[in-house]
């Protein structure tokens, strides 16, 4: 199946989604909408690192939300907080992939001595690729691990709490 062919996913449709079926879509679009050389690749670039954004505060948000007591269909606040840490990480590395990105999107690579030159730069490209790629399966590993079943009749958790404040009289 080609790029094209693809659902291209947008934030509305992740909010829709579980944590972990809104982790495979968005996997599905990067592997759908591979980065190239070209504007495309450019565009596409910059829409990853906006949905991964979006993803990466969602599963942040829904950690917090995930600590308020009798809160069901969601991954522990702690699966869903180092979820959150490593899509950061996909997010930092698709960032940092776009200078050498601008660089031989904006640079002729005529000679052989411009084609030369341009392979550091897309080594450094591949390699933030795929340490972004490593990233996400990191996330998705984080929240696919199953949780073991309650106990019957265990309480649930106490909603925390400020600490009161004491007052001298």
């Amino acid at each position: 199946m080609s790029g094209d062919q693809l659902h291209t996913y947008e934030p509305t449709d992740l909010d829709d989604m579980s944590p972990l079926q809104a982790l495979d879509a968005m996997t599905a679009d990067v592997r759908g909408h591979r980065i190239t050389v070209d504007s495309t690749g450019l565009f596409d670039a910059t829409r990853h690192i906006g949905l991964l954004c979006h993803l990466a505060a969602r599963m942040a948000a829904d950690a917090e939300y995930q600590l308020s007591p009798n809160i069901a269909d969601l991954p522990p606040a702690e699966h869903l907080g180092a979820s959150a840490g490593h899509l950061g990480q996909a997010v930092a590395h698709y960032t940092q992939a776009l200078a050498p990105l601008l660089v031989l999107t904006t640079t002729a690579q005529d000679t052989p001595r411009q084609k030369l030159d341009s392979l550091d730069h897309h080594n450094r490209l591949r390699s933030h690729l795929d340490d972004a790629g490593r990233a996400l399966t990191a996330a998705r590993t984080v929240l696919a691990v199953q949780q073991p079943l309650t106990a019957p009749g265990k309480p649930a958790p106490a909603p925390l709490r400020a600490p009161a404040v004491r007052r001298r009289a």
